[in-house]
């Protein structure tokens, strides 16, 4: 698809980051977009910038992504039709091996099942009209591994075999799915990594910027806007990431000693 004037988008963990950045560029080609977010004070304030340089097509409703009424009152906030939905709300929470069973289930709960949710709120509907696009950030994290984190390693893994059962499913029959995978970008969640009084998830930040150069938020709205329009898959911010995946596709052993010499750098 080729978002702009009259498009219909929602896109969730949009109150800053990727999402944020994501929205701006949506607004910027004339689509209508819905914000959702946790965080009601700052999705409220990212809500009033937008609106301001975008009037009259912005609407924002704060709550948990992956909560089955929230998707609904995102979807009902919309001036219409949603053409396309952004699930990129996420979490980056538990590090080691030890992680507490509480954030297993929230990470599984917002990384998966709000994605999860959302594609069974809008899929039937898109089915009917022979048209609709969902797209999954993922994170390089779902291709590749997360050091320190097994959580987000794991959910992001699920999320992108979520995103490839909807498009052998559905793609052939309207239904475009693009899934996001970018490595380092500059946003909170990166900040709050390398600030972290837990050690492990020091290094799990570290992993993430040592790997490759740190993009911008927007830059990794400019390349999911261009793999929406290629209608590609994947979309990588980091074309790195797509040489690292084939690597370890073709010889898994040498990858995970890789990441293992990886990690004992990070460590030293």
């Amino acid at each position: 698809m080729t978002p702009g004037s009259g498009t219909v988008a929602v896109v969730t963990g949009a109150a800053s980051g990727i999402g944020e950045g994501i929205a701006q560029r949506l607004l910027e080609r004339g689509a209508s977009v819905v914000l959702g977010d946790l965080d009601a004070s700052r999705l409220d304030a990212t809500a009033s910038r937008l609106e301001s340089e975008h009037s009259g097509r912005v609407a924002h409703v704060a709550g948990d992504a992956a909560d089955v009424d929230h998707v609904a009152a995102l979807i009902e906030a919309a001036p219409g039709d949603v053409d396309l939905y952004v699930a990129n709300a996420g979490v980056f929470r538990g590090f080691g091996l030890d992680v507490a069973d509480a954030d297993w289930s929230l990470a599984w709960d917002v990384n998966v099942m709000g994605q999860v949710r959302a594609a069974q709120a809008l899929v039937p509907g898109w089915l009917e009209r022979g048209t609709g696009c969902f797209v999954s950030t993922a994170s390089a994290a779902g291709l590749l591994t997360q050091l320190g984190s097994p959580t987000y390693s794991v959910t992001k893994h699920a999320a992108v075999g979520f995103a490839e059962w909807l498009a052998a499913t559905y793609g052939d029959r309207g239904v475009q799915v693009c899934c996001l995978c970018p490595m380092g970008v500059r946003t909170d969640m990166l900040t709050e990594g390398e600030t972290s009084t837990d050690e492990t998830a020091r290094l799990a930040m570290r992993s993430v910027v040592g790997a490759g150069a740190t993009v911008t938020p927007l830059d990794v709205a400019d390349v999911l806007l261009e793999a929406l329009e290629a209608g590609t898959f994947f979309a990588l911010p980091h074309p790195e990431v797509g040489t690292m995946y084939a690597r370890k596709a073709a010889d898994t052993d040498r990858w995970v000693s890789g990441m293992q010499r990886f990690r004992t750098s990070l460590e030293s």
